[in-house]
C-alpha cells in the first residue's frame, strides 16, 4: 500500500488529512516535529512527504535540505500558510515537487498528491492489469479473460485511471480533471456516465460506487 507521510503540527489539519488519505486508500502516518519527519522520511518505506514549512525543532526548509542531501528523491509537497513568492521559489528550488498554501480543499491535495506519485513511478510497462483485465497502452486495446473488449477513446482513458488506482477511491471532481480536462463542466453527470458504459462492458462488480464521493475499483 502506498504510505504518505503527513509532517504537520497542527493536528486538526493532520487528523483531516490523514482520515482523507485513509479513506482514499492509502496509508498514512503523522510526524508532529521536524526532526522525526525527517527520521521518518528517510526510512526508505515513505512514498511521498506532505510537509509543513512551520514545524518544531526542524522547519520544513531545514528537513527538505537535510532529505535531499542525503540523496532521497521521494516526492515532496510543501504545506504553508506563507503565500510569500519568495517562500514558493525558496521550497520548490530546495528539492519541493510541489507547494500547496493553505487553506486548501481536500479533493485539491488529493489531485495533487495524485499526480506527484504518477510523476515518480516507474514507466518500465505498456500494459496494466487487474485480475483478467487487461490494458496495452500502445495498442489502446482493453482484453477481458483473453476477449477483446471494444472501447472509446473516453472509456479507455477512464479504464486507465481505475487500473492505476485500484483500491483507491477516485472522485468525480478528479476524474472530470484527468479524462476530460479542467475546463470541463463540473456540474455534468458525465462520470457517472461513462462509468455505467464501463460497467456494461466489463459487468458491474468490478466498479464500486463509494456514495456521495466517487468510484472504486475493486
Amino acid at each position: 500500500m502506498t504510505r504518505i507521510l503527513i509532517a504537520e503540527d497542527e493536528s486538526s489539519i493532520s487528523a483531516f488529512v490523514r482520515r482523507g488519505l485513509e479513506s482514499a486508500g492509502y496509508e498514512a502516518v503523522v510526524a508532529e516535529e521536524g526532526d522525526r519527519a525527517l527520521e521518518e522520511a528517510l526510512r526508505g518505506d515513505v512514498d511521498l512527504v506532505l510537509l509543513d514549512i512551520g514545524l518544531p525543532m526542524m522547519d520544513g526548509f531545514e528537513v527538505l535540505e537535510a532529505l535531499r542531501a542525503a540523496g532521497s528523491t521521494v516526492p515532496v509537497i510543501m504545506l504553508t500558510a506563507r503565500t510569500s513568492t519568495r517562500d514558493t521559489v525558496a521550497g520548490l528550488e530546495g528539492g519541493a515537487n510541489d507547494y500547496v498554501p493553505k487553506p486548501f480543499t481536500f479533493e485539491e491535495l488529493l489531485a495533487r498528491v495524485r499526480r506527484r506519485l504518477n510523476d515518480s513511478a516507474p514507466r518500465r510497462t505498456y500494459a496494466l492489469s487487474r485480475d483478467d483485465v487487461e490494458l496495452d497502452l500502445l495498442s489502446r486495446r482493453m482484453t477481458v479473460g483473453g476477449r477483446e473488449v471494444e472501447l472509446s477513446a473516453r472509456e479507455f482513458t477512464l479504464a486507465e485511471q481505475f487500473l492505476r488506482h485500484p483500491g483507491e477511491v477516485l472522485t468525480r471532481d478528479w476524474l472530470l480533471s484527468e479524462v476530460w480536462g479542467m475546463n470541463f463542466d463540473p456540474g455534468s453527470n458525465v462520470v457517472d456516465v461513462y462509468v455505467r458504459y464501463l460497467r456494461g462492458k466489463l459487468g458491474h462488480d468490478r466498479i464500486t460506487t463509494v456514495r456521495g464521493v466517487g468510484y472504486r475499483w475493486e
